[in-house]
């Protein structure tokens, strides 16, 4: 795929495959360690808990899409990822099961930089392409990056605990990378 018009000049976006399955684990937590004052989840943790683990494993399976962004040295910086999810194996930010969830996760080095930004977008763009008509998501409502998925349009559908659930319609129409 060629640079992505949405990503930071020093990063491009290309289709996740399936030796980003690593990169994908680590970038799940990324997206789970995003306070640097809360004790770290490890990689085994992620992996041994069926409640993360759902969100990499087997990757990619039939109907996921990914963006993994990269410098020009091809050093992956962030990931931004699609799966669906049946009623009986929910995830934590299940809507339906028709409506794939978001995982966003970013270098910590790269936050700040507009990576998540032009992953959420080139990732939403590729979803209304595959005839998706929502994407969900969950977030604890300290991470910053919530404020990224409201100003990209997600609204809160339920609230539990420290953490909401985010929905964002996907209506036809332009490009929203433009």
């Amino acid at each position: 795929m060629d640079a992505d018009s949405t990503a930071p000049p020093a990063v491009r976006l290309r289709e996740a495959v399936g030796e980003d399955g690593p990169f994908l684990v680590e970038m799940l937590g990324a997206a789970a360690n995003w306070s640097p004052e809360r004790e770290r989840v490890s990689r085994v943790h992620l992996l041994a808990d069926r409640a993360t683990a759902r969100y990499v494993e087997g990757w990619p399976r039939t109907g996921d899409l990914g963006l993994i962004a990269e410098t020009a040295r091809q050093e992956p910086v962030g990931a931004a990822w699609l799966r669906l999810f049946p009623a009986e194996d929910a995830g934590y930010g299940f809507v339906g099961p028709d409506v794939p969830e978001l995982s966003l996760g970013v270098v910590p080095a790269w936050r700040g930089r507009g990576v998540g930004r032009a992953l959420l977008r080139a990732l939403r763009w590729r979803a209304r392409e595959a005839g998706h008509r929502a994407l969900s998501l969950s977030v604890e409502r300290a991470n910053r990056a919530r404020e990224l998925y409201l100003s990209e349009g997600f609204t809160t559908v339920r609230a539990d605990g420290d953490a909401d659930t985010m929905k964002l319609s996907l209506s036809p129409g332009t490009r929203p990378d433009r």
